[in-house]
C-alpha cells in the first residue's frame, strides 16, 4: 500500500490577495510521478510555493510527510524544507563556487559537518546525476543542462521523499530535457514523489507519471488522451 508523502485538503491558493486555486483536494504517494500544466499565470509556481512554505495557506490543510504546512511556525520551514527536494528553472547555484563547494554548502547548511560523510554523499549524488567529473568545475563552466543536473544533485543530497520542480526542463534543449527526466525517473523507481511543472507537453508521454492541470482555478486530475495540447 503507498504512502501519502502530500495531501492537500479543501485549500485555497494565493498570491498575495488574489485566489489562485479554490478548493484543491490531491494527493501523491510514495513513487508517484506527477506532471503539474496549466498557462502562463494559472497558479503552477503558486502552489509549488505554498507547498515548499514560501507562500502561505490560509485556508484548508496541507501535510507533507509529518509537517502540517498550513500550520508550520516560520523557524520551522528550514526543516520542512530538509524534507523536499527543490529544483527551480534558474538554477540558483553560487556563481563563485565549484560543483563540490556548492554541494558542500548545501550538506552543511543542513547539518552534516563531518567531512567523510559529506564527500561520500556528494559522491554519491554526482554519480546519480552522471556528473563526476565536473566536481571541480564552476558554475559557469558548465552547460545549461550540467547545471540543472548539478540543481538536483543539490536537491537529493538529503534523501527527500518529495521533488518539487519548477519548469526545471524550460531553458535545456530537448536532449538536456531528456536526460533531467531520466534522473527523474530514476529517482520515482527508488520511492521518490515527484510534482513536476512544465510548459513541455512532449514530456507528458513519459511513461508511469501521472497528469494534473489546473484550469479556471481548479486543480484536475488528467487523463493523458484527454489533454489539450496548448501553448503555455
Amino acid at each position: 500500500m503507498n504512502n501519502k508523502v502530500l495531501q492537500l485538503k479543501y485549500a485555497d491558493i494565493y498570491r498575495k490577495d488574489k485566489l489562485i486555486l479554490d478548493d484543491v483536494n490531491f494527493e501523491i504517494n510514495t513513487g508517484e510521478f506527477y506532471f503539474l500544466i496549466g498557462k502562463v499565470g494559472s497558479g503552477k509556481t503558486s502552489l509549488i510555493k505554498t507547498l515548499y512554505g514560501e507562500l502561505p495557506l490560509l485556508k484548508g490543510t496541507c501535510q507533507i510527510n509529518d509537517f502540517q504546512v498550513h500550520q508550520i511556525e516560520k523557524n520551522k520551514i528550514p526543516f520542512l524544507r530538509r524534507k523536499i527536494g527543490i529544483v527551480f528553472q534558474d538554477f540558483q547555484l553560487l556563481e563563485e563556487l565549484t560543483v563540490y563547494q556548492n554541494l558542500k554548502t548545501a550538506l552543511k547548511a543542513t547539518g552534516t559537518n563531518k567531512t567523510s560523510k559529506i564527500n561520500k554523499r556528494i559522491e554519491e549524488v554526482l554519480q546519480d546525476v552522471n556528473l563526476m567529473e565536473k566536481v571541480h568545475s564552476f558554475p559557469h563552466q558548465l552547460s545549461g543542462g550540467e547545471q540543472q543536473r548539478v540543481v538536483i544533485a543539490r536537491a537529493i543530497l538529503n534523501k527527500p521523499s518529495l521533488i518539487l520542480a519548477d519548469e526545471p526542463t524550460g531553458n535545456l534543449d530537448p536532449d538536456s530535457s531528456l536526460m533531467i527526466i531520466d534522473i527523474f525517473r530514476k529517482l520515482q523507481s527508488e520511492g521518490t514523489a515527484i510534482l513536476m511543472a512544465t510548459h513541455n507537453y512532449s514530456l507528458l508521454k513519459t511513461p508511469n507519471t501521472k497528469i494534473v492541470k489546473i484550469e479556471n482555478q481548479k486543480l484536475i486530475i488528467e487523463k493523458p488522451q484527454e489533454i489539450e495540447f496548448f501553448i503555455d
